[in-house]
This record gives C-alpha cells, structure tokens and sequence, in this order.
C-alpha cells in the first residue's frame, strides 16, 4: 500500500494529514488521488466510510489558484449534514495555503454565505438547492470553475435533484475536471457520466460478494408487543457504547424517543422536521458522548461521519436494500469493527428475505433472549451523559451543546415562516406580532439589568377597541395636533372669554 509521500503533494497538504495523524491512504484514495492530480475526470464506486472526502479533497485543493478570487472548485453533496463535514474536512485542508472557502446549505441565512461570496470563494460545497438558488440570484458564476464533484450521487437522484444538477452542470465550462463517487451507480450515474465526464477513470471499490466484512450483521424475530423490551434489551448490552437507531418516519422517532426518554436512556432525535440548528446541534451532543443513543430517519443514513457508533440498529426496516446498505454504514467505518442488528416482527421477514438475497448476503435469523426487566432496569450511562443528567436534575442551566432539540410542535411554528424572512424588517414585524398575539413573552434585551424588568401592556380586546376608537382622529394610529385642536374644542367646556383693551397707538 503507497503512503501519501508518494505522491507529489504540497508541503502544507502533508502537514494537514500529520496532525489529523493519517499517515497511509484508503484504497480509494490510492486510486483517486495520483487520477485526479493529473487533471482526469474520475468515477469511483466506493462503500460509505471509505474516505471518499480525502480522495477528492487533496487533489482540490492542491489544484486551486492561489491568487484567484474566484470560485474555482464546487463540491455538490444531497444533505446539509454531509455538506457541513465535507466543509469541514476541506476548510482544514485549505487553511494553510490561505485558500477561502464557503458553505451554502439550506436552513441558514443567506448574509454569511453572501459575504463569503462577495469576500471571494475559492472553494463552495453546498446543496443542489441552495446553490442553484444562489446562481439564479446572480449570487456567483461559475465561468471560471476548474473542478466540480458530486459526492453521494446516488442519493441525489433518490431527492429528486437530478434535474437540478444537470442544470447546475449546463453552467460551468466544458474544460472543468468532474470527479463523481457513489456508493452505487444506478441507471441515472451511467446517464451523467456519459453526458458530463470527458473519459473517466472508473474504479469500482466495493467489496466483493463473502468478502470478510467489518460489520457483524445480525438478525431477530421478535413479537410486535415485545419490540421495545427487545430494543431495551440491546441497549443494555451496548454497556453504555453509542447507539444509532433508525425508524422510517418522523412521528415515529418522536414517539420512541419520547418513551425511552421515560425509560431513562439519553437520547436525542435527527429527523427532516427539526430546524438545522437543532440538527446540528442534537449531532454534536451525540459526538461529545453527551447523548448515547441517536434515533433517527433515512436523513442520516447518509454523511453521517461519526467514528465510534458501535451498533446500528434497524427498529423498522428501511424502503430498499440500498438505504439498509447506507444505514448499516454508519458503523465499521475507515476498517473499525461494528454491529449492524435489525429487529423484524413475523410479517416482515418475507421483505427481509427479499432484502438479503439483492444484497447477496446471507444472515440467518435468530431469537433475541429478551430480558423481561429490560424496561424497569435503569440504563448504565457514560460519564459526560450522567454529567448532562445531573445538571438537569439540579436545574442548572444547559450549556449549548446539552440544550434539547425543539419540539415537533415548536418546530411546526418556527417554520411558519420562510427561512428568507429572517433576516428582513417585514419578518421580525411578524414574530412581534405572533409573540403578542400568542402571549409568548420577548425576549430579555442584552443591555437590560438584572432584576429589572418593564411595565406589562394590556393588549386585551377592551384595551384594543379603545385604541381603535382614539385612532379615527389620528393619521396612523397618532394624534396630529390638527385634530388634537378639532377633538379639544368638541370635548371642552365653553366659557366666556374677556376682550382685550386695545392700547391707544401715539400719534393716531
């Protein structure tokens, strides 16, 4: 297996890799890098954790212009959360050479990924929607691209941005450099490599049919009425490890997390109704150890890069076998070993069988031993958990990262309004006048002392109509002092009033 010395790389590319302490490549970065170093067009099939981020990242950013301002490189991925860890990976790689970089995702506001923009971006990753959004802004061109990747590729076309894509693509010149990774190639990969990519190198890396794989797979028949003490169970014998549970729907991973919560176990829920703060924010929680177990949709089947979940549990089972191929990735990544465990009632075995046979692998069922106090005995959890937990109990205040995702009540009224309105005058006029109506209370300003605290205003209905009433004789809602003189001299008492002796002028 080459080292990275064996390429011709930048001194500060090699100094990146020593301090994220990688010192040998993948096999798909083996293949990828010295093909797209060399300005070819590249199409690599490659199994989820297979440091597909590397593989195209060094060669990006070991091609950029240095002195140009413009944007040179575009990096396409099918979710925020892959695009905000791909970002991440290429914003390190980038530093030392001072290359500038911007992420346009959904779910922020447009002023910072303008700036970075206007400041002059080399390098933008971002999602099909966001960035076509801000091309038809005239927020950037990209006359000037050099290298385009589309990541994940396959996902795309399963969120319908196929079209958005080719659109995205007919922009760009026709003597960029295209790499394009997926974990499989489905009919519209092959149409796009041919319509898009100049004579690619392709590279299949996926693993062959028995090849030893570092995911243990296995497989439990359970009753209906049995499945949360059966899930109960496996958490138990996860000691306290991370766990990653997927449901297919919103509700459902709502409600289930609802009732482990009650059962005692750290949790927290990824799913497509929260807020991309509260994404963010839950995956962070999960990273640090101070939430164990994340339950989630098929949204983070996908770039979800997190080294050290030891099981995958499917608590329902996933629409195809690609996204039960996606979903069981999440464990036994970069070569580590992990458990992939799917929980199956009796109606759905016959799926199952389906499932594994165009997979082609073979797992047998078994029958889960499951603890009949499972869902009485309190979860042993890690030492940042039962620090979380404690500061709860005490009622001391959440830090960022230990504050709770919103509710999906909450969440329903926060995305009353289009994103874009956040940041203009006519929206904050809305949220004020929500937070009246509904008696939300505002906000405590910065500059407001503690223990100080402003007079209440009435905004009952009687108070209501009698502003409405004195607003007949004002302009607006005021009283000009025209009409004030007109409703003075209606309401006043007329009383007489004494003439004024006329002074005697000298020499009238």
């Amino acid at each position: 297996m080459p080292s990275f010395h064996d390429f011709p790389l930048l001194p500060a590319t090699c100094t990146v890799l020593a301090k994220m302490e990688i010192t040998e490549p993948t096999p798909i970065q083996a293949e990828a890098i010295p093909a797209l170093l060399a300005g070819k067009d590249f199409v690599g099939q490659a199994a989820t954790g297979s440091g597909k981020t590397l593989a195209y990242g060094i060669p990006l950013v070991e091609r950029i212009a240095r002195n140009t301002r413009v944007v040179q490189a575009l990096v396409l991925v099918p979710t925020r959360e892959l695009a905000i860890q791909v970002h991440e990976v290429l914003s390190q790689l980038a530093s030392p050479r001072r290359l500038a970089t911007a992420l346009l995702v959904g779910g922020r506001p447009y002023g910072n990924q303008l700036s970075a923009l206007r400041y002059g971006a080399q390098i933008v990753v971002g999602t099909p929607g966001r960035v076509k959004d801000h091309l038809d802004r005239g927020s950037f061109v990209l006359s000037q691209l050099r290298m385009c990747v589309l990541d994940e590729a396959d996902q795309m076309l399963d969120s319908g941005f196929a079209p958005v894509i080719e659109e995205i693509l007919a922009t760009t010149p026709d003597t960029r450099q295209t790499a394009l990774f997926s974990a499989t190639i489905p009919d519209w990969v092959e149409t796009l490599q041919k319509k898009f990519l100049n004579n690619p190198i392709k590279v299949d890396m996926t693993p062959a049919m028995g090849t030893q794989s570092t995911i243990e797979q296995i497989a439990y028949q359970v009753p209906q009425e049995h499945k949360m003490a059966a899930l109960c169970t496996l958490l138990h014998s996860a000691k306290g490890e991370s766990s990653l549970i997927f449901g297919r729907t919103k509700f459902g991973v709502e409600k289930l997390g609802k009732q482990l919560n009650k059962l005692g176990f750290t949790v927290g829920t990824l799913h497509g109704n929260k807020s991309q703060h509260a994404r963010e924010e839950v995956l962070k929680a999960f990273r640090l150890g101070q939430v164990q177990t994340l339950l989630a949709t098929n949204v983070a089947a996908r770039g979800l890069d997190i080294i050290g979940i030891d099981q995958v549990i499917n608590y329902e089972l996933p629409e195809s076998s690609d996204l039960f191929t996606h979903r069981i990735g999440r464990t036994g990544r970069m070569g580590r070993q992990g458990k992939a465990i799917t929980l199956l009632i009796p109606s759905e075995v016959p799926t199952w069988r389906r499932m594994a046979r165009n997979l082609g692998q073979a797992v047998a069922l078994q029958r889960l031993v499951i603890d009949e106090e499972a869902l009485a005995t309190p979860p042993l959890v890690s030492p940042e958990a039962a620090r979380t937990q404690e500061r709860e109990q005490n009622g001391e205040p959440r830090s960022v990262h230990d504050r709770k995702p919103f509710s999906p009540d909450q969440e329903r009224g926060r995305r009353t309004q289009p994103e874009h309105d956040n940041d203009t005058a006519s929206g904050m006029k809305k949220r004020r006048k929500e937070r009246v109506t509904s008696g939300t209370p505002a906000r405590t300003p910065a500059w407001q002392p503690e223990g100080f605290s402003l007079p209440e205003r009435s905004y009952s209905g009687k108070a209501k109509d009698e502003r409405r009433r004195a607003g007949k004789q004002s302009s607006f809602g005021r009283t000009t002092r025209k009409h004030k003189a007109h409703a003075f001299a209606a309401t006043a008492p007329q009383r007489p009033t004494a003439r004024r002796k006329l002074r005697a002028i000298p020499g009238a």
